[in-house]
């Protein structure tokens, strides 16, 4: 006669348990490490804060942490982008699903809209995510900055929009204007932030402020071309 080991399932049952249970304290750990990094980077610049600074911050004593959890600062840069940017994402692809299938064809200013107030959603007591990508856009030098955000879809379907709506202005001119919005929005945006919280009141109301934001860079994209622009007959 033969038996099963009375405390093998139990034993496997056990396992599965405490793996669960590490399992949500180490991406508790995460969180609180992309938190402290988005603050640090926010505060002080993407390069200058040590990765020992952040783990501390996030109130941990293995001062390896953040290499543990993430390897390298540029993939904690990459985790700040991908969890603030799906927030925008989200956001963003409910507006541009509406610009597509609405009653009325979309506009330069709802293109731009689209864009702008989606990242406005950011401008939150405990969001630090437009000063860290403001920093990271300057330190990359460029629209590099801009990786994470420049290839969501949504991003993406209201470039090619853009494109129909002002066929007028040529390609490698709007490219350039496009980035110049995209970049031009997160700067001002953390700009407003700060303010916020520095000074007990803005020069209008933040909804005014993006709105009128919205309304100053979709000028921008349609304004007449310079006098003597190669670009201008470059032929798209």
């Amino acid at each position: 006669m033969s038996s099963s080991p009375p405390h093998q399932s139990p034993r496997r049952s056990g396992s599965r348990t405490g793996q669960g249970r590490k399992n949500v304290r180490g991406e508790a750990t995460r969180q609180l490490i992309l938190s402290a990094a988005e603050h640090l980077f926010a505060e002080h610049g993407i390069s200058a804060v040590p990765l020992r600074d952040i783990g501390i911050a996030a109130g941990q004593r293995n001062h390896a942490v953040v290499q543990y959890h993430f390897g390298d600062r540029d993939e904690v840069v990459k985790a700040i982008m991908e969890l603030r940017g799906a927030e925008s994402e989200a956001s963003r692809t409910s507006i541009v699903a509406d610009l597509m299938l609405g009653p009325t064809p979309a506009t330069v200013v709802d293109v731009v809209g689209a864009f702008v107030r989606p990242l406005a959603i950011h401008l939150r007591e405990d969001n630090h995510y437009l000063a860290f990508l403001s920093h990271f856009i300057i330190e990359e030098g460029g629209y590099e900055g801009l990786g994470e955000i420049r290839t969501g879809a949504s991003v993406l379907t209201l470039r090619t929009l853009l494109s129909r709506l002002v066929p007028e202005v040529p390609e490698a001119v709007l490219e350039e204007r496009w980035w110049m919005v995209l970049t031009s929005a997160v700067h001002a945006l953390a700009r407003y932030q700060a303010a916020q919280r520095k000074r007990s009141h803005l020069p209008a109301e933040i909804e005014v402020l993006v709105d009128d934001l919205v309304t100053f860079l979709s000028a921008g994209l349609t304004a007449p071309l310079v006098e003597g622009d190669p670009r201008a007959s470059a032929g798209g």
